[in-house]
């Protein structure tokens, strides 16, 4: 029983829900941690060492975003257990056993995240009608492909530079991970004349202090290469992205790759986490303690989660990309002040930002956790 419940606190999870269908391979988790606030939206993550535990720090992040974004959602996630570069047509098959057999949770809406796409996204569609980040055809606007997530990333940065001691403009900029995340504030950033001078996918590493061109690591990664095809520079291994010195460096693929045991090897001067749960909370502290600046994951990496429930609510991509706009600056301004006044970590002013926000939606409700009027979800 105990060991049931050891993720448990005052804010849930509220359910968590295993999913094992072997005719098509089907092992999946889904952890709705919180609605109080509405419904829950979280990604669909799909990796071969997922778990548990880790579905469960991911749905939390999501109830802390969407509650920091003061969105009408509560948070949620599903892991699956697989390769996410298997063929399309046997993960459409998983992704529609999942989606029915999940057919009524009402309390949680489906949406892409790390190994998924809006083509995953078109299959629960057609199963079950509860999914946002829908391909453009079917009325969705395709989070990754106009780069929501790294949209707000970019506006984080800007914001953040307010409290840092150099400007954008020539500031030296490595990412770690070159997926739709990645890839996207990189591109938002180098037109703002940022310098990419390091970036690092699954294969390896490759840098060059004079600057890489983003169009030429974008097109590596639709043929399906490694950035180490880059024509010139260094090619590293996959973890040497860590050290190489920089002002900004963003984390942007998965959790926890900085550690209490890496975290001393970052020659940098701002973190924008654009993953989710990419930094250890441990990590984070020695951070701050060393006057390194940070932005937490669910302040900066909002931008696909506002673009989301914009999707959901019938908003077009227009009015989305201002949302994320407007409420990632905002919150990162709130989160850094709040974090200057008090002489707490920004992850601490953060967290505190997102649960008075959760609380005060628990207050209104005869169960602390969720609603069972008609029509809640």
């Amino acid at each position: 029983m105990e060991n049931m419940f050891r993720f448990a606190d005052e804010l849930g999870p509220f359910k968590i829900i295993h999913v094992y269908e072997p005719s098509v391979d089907l092992k999946a988790v889904l952890v709705v941690d919180n609605v109080a606030r509405g419904p829950a939206i979280g990604g669909v993550r799909m990796a071969p060492d997922v778990s548990t535990e880790e579905c469960f720090r991911l749905a939390r992040a999501m109830t802390l975003k969407n509650a920091a974004s003061d969105l009408p959602y509560g948070g949620g996630k599903i892991v699956m257990y697989g390769d996410p570069k298997m063929p399309q047509e046997k993960k459409s098959k998983m992704l529609r056993a999942l989606a029915s057999a999940l057919r009524y949770t009402d309390e949680y809406i489906f949406a892409p995240d790390m190994g998924t796409d809006e083509v995953c996204m078109a299959c629960i569609k057609d199963e079950i009608g509860r999914v946002v980040g829908l391909p453009c055809e079917v009325g969705g606007i395709p989070l990754d492909e106009i780069g929501a997530t790294g949209w707000g990333v970019t506006h984080a940065t800007e914001v953040a530079l307010r409290y840092c001691d150099f400007e954008l403009k020539g500031a030296r900029v490595a990412i770690q991970g070159f997926g739709a995340v990645g890839k996207n504030a990189a591109r938002f950033l180098s037109e703002r004349g940022a310098v990419i001078v390091a970036v690092a996918d699954s294969r390896g590493t490759v840098y060059n202090p004079e600057g890489l061109d983003v169009e030429i690591l974008t097109m590596l990664k639709k043929e399906g290469k490694s950035v180490t095809g880059y024509p010139v520079g260094e090619k590293l291994d996959r973890d040497a992205v860590i050290g190489l010195p920089c002002e900004i460096w963003i984390p942007a693929a998965r959790p926890d790759v900085i550690t209490e045991d890496n975290v001393h090897l970052l020659d940098t001067k701002l973190v924008v986490e654009g993953a989710n749960i990419p930094v250890t909370e441990g990590a984070e502290k020695i951070l701050h303690e060393r006057g390194i600046l940070y932005i937490p994951d669910f302040i900066a990496n909002a931008g696909g989660v506002i673009c989301a429930a914009s999707e959901y609510q019938g908003s077009t991509q227009c009015a989305a990309f201002g949302s994320i706009e407007e409420k990632v600056r905002h919150n990162t301004e709130l989160v850094l002040e709040a974090s200057l006044r008090k002489g707490i970590s920004p992850r601490e002013a953060a967290v505190k930002l997102a649960i008075e926000r959760v609380k005060r939606a628990m207050k209104y409700r005869r169960w602390s956790l969720f609603s069972s009027a008609p029509g809640f979800v």
